[in-house]
């Protein structure tokens, strides 16, 4: 029984102030009725227009996702950058990602694959499935009349192949290029464009010329022909190197006839190239000039440019400058570049690393699977990551990944059909050991797996900030 003394003050303090508190008596009830007093509550959806990627963890609605859909009202740019450790599910994620896409008519997807298993690259099952021979550059089989892909094909503007000469050139040596070795380059290649007209100009054309320059050419800027000679020679030997060294073949001769840019989907297999050598983002460059002056068109279509090991972009900073402008001219006409890569320190501790700043900003989208603590944390920041996504990163299982969209922050767990299963599920696809296991027993994995990272998300949500309304 309550004192007297504390009756007789409640109840002037509420003729003063009014009733400050309502005291209610404490419900016993089971989790189910409880249902019906605390209201669900769920993340705001992106639409219900687009590709289905899967399921929102916490609450199990359908999770809906296209670049295409959503950009100018959610979106500001089209472009998607995909991390995580290996096993994870990225590459099923990519790979149904792409081939949902393509039920729509006026969609178009070209693959830079670089990862490869027997002697074809990961994409080869869904090329076979689609009808689609790869595109395979390879320096062994271009000697034998393989695919060839020239710098200096006409497709491309006299502006863009000059460009492209000196990307190639600036990552081979590792530095930009000087005024004088700048100019001995543009004029020959001035020159062969105005003399060759009756076949496609080639690279050996340009480095015939650096070694033998016209005598024309040092009188326009009134110095010694032997000077002009001097300046060329370092870049007449980088360009050698793709005549015949160990790229030689692939670029050295005209454009490989027959290769269709009207495919819905082109991929190109570098799983030949080695890729820890400078012959990646040589090559990486090549394929994005070439790509962006023969591929890319005011035709009303919505175009899908993803790169495997985009790192080899990224890292490399007259290559990223190169992808930076793509991607900016992209946007006015569709395109939608979606990068992959395994650790975002592959690139923000890089030579590159101003460009790649540029180029993860205009990545409005980002989906990061499991990483360590301490990679988490650092993604988190460069992305500015809420804390509860950072916390659980590293406890994300295989298929479920946080997804950021402008913002809108939520833990998605894709689904892939049985139809798909056997085109996405190789070595690196969703979980390393999913071939040794049943359809049955991969399920039950999977729903374990969803269900410890609702319990998860639950725990964190309840004190940290989130997007969850």
């Amino acid at each position: 029984m309550r004192d007297p003394m504390s009756i007789l003050t409640d109840a002037f303090t509420s003729f003063l102030f009014g009733k400050v508190e309502t005291t209610r008596l404490p419900v016993r009830t089971s989790t189910g009725q409880a249902q019906a007093v605390y209201l669900p509550t769920a993340a705001p959806g992106l639409g219900d227009s687009g590709v289905i990627i899967g399921r929102e963890v916490y609450s199990g609605k359908g999770y809906i996702y296209d670049p295409f859909q959503l950009y100018g009202q959610q979106l500001p740019a089209p472009h998607w950058l995909v991390l995580g450790e290996s096993g994870n599910g990225k590459s099923a994620l990519e790979k149904t990602y792409v081939l949902r896409q393509l039920r729509f008519r006026d969609r178009q997807v070209v693959v830079l694959d670089a990862q490869g298993e027997d002697g074809v690259g990961e994409w080869n099952l869904i090329a076979q499935e689609l009808g689609i021979t790869p595109i395979r550059l390879d320096p062994m089989a271009a000697l034998d009349m393989g695919i060839r892909l020239n710098p200096l094909d006409p497709a491309i503007t006299t502006t863009g192949q000059l460009a492209l000469l000196r990307t190639i050139i600036e990552v081979a040596m590792g530095h930009g290029l000087d005024e004088r070795s700048g100019f001995a380059l543009k004029v020959a290649h001035a020159y062969v464009n105005e003399t060759i007209v009756d076949r496609q100009p080639i690279l050996t054309d340009i480095v015939e010329q650096l070694r033998h320059p016209e005598p024309e050419s040092a009188e326009a800027m009134n110095v010694d022909i032997e000077d002009v000679r001097a300046w060329g020679l370092d870049v007449a030997l980088v360009i050698d190197r793709l005549v015949d060294g160990d790229l030689r073949g692939m670029f050295d001769g005209p454009t490989t006839v027959g290769i269709d840019l009207d495919a819905p989907l082109i991929v190109f297999d570098l799983s030949h190239i080695d890729r820890n050598s400078i012959a990646m983002p040589i090559l990486m460059a090549i394929v994005g000039v070439w790509l962006e002056h023969t591929w890319i068109r005011p035709d009303r279509k919505k175009r899908i440019f993803l790169v495997e090991e985009a790192w080899h972009i990224i890292a490399s900073p007259f290559v990223a400058q190169l992808f930076q402008r793509l991607l900016k001219f992209g946007r006015r006409l569709g395109l939608s570049f979606v990068a992959v890569v395994h650790h975002l320190s592959d690139v923000v501790d890089g030579a590159a690393a101003k460009e790649a700043s540029a180029i993860l900003k205009m990545a409005s989208t980002r989906t990061i699977y499991a990483q360590k603590a301490d990679e988490a944390r650092a993604t988190g920041r460069v992305l500015g990551l809420p804390r509860w996504a950072v916390e659980i990163i590293p406890s994300l299982t295989p298929g479920i990944a946080v997804w950021d969209v402008n913002g809108n922050v939520q833990v998605v767990k894709h689904l892939v059909t049985e139809t798909e299963r056997p085109l996405v599920f190789t070595d690196r696809a969703m979980t390393e050991s999913s071939s040794d296991l049943t359809d049955d027993a991969l399920r039950a994995a999977e729903l374990e797996a969803e269900e410890r990272a609702a319990a998860f998300v639950e725990q964190h949500l309840g004190d940290s900030e989130s997007t969850v309304a």
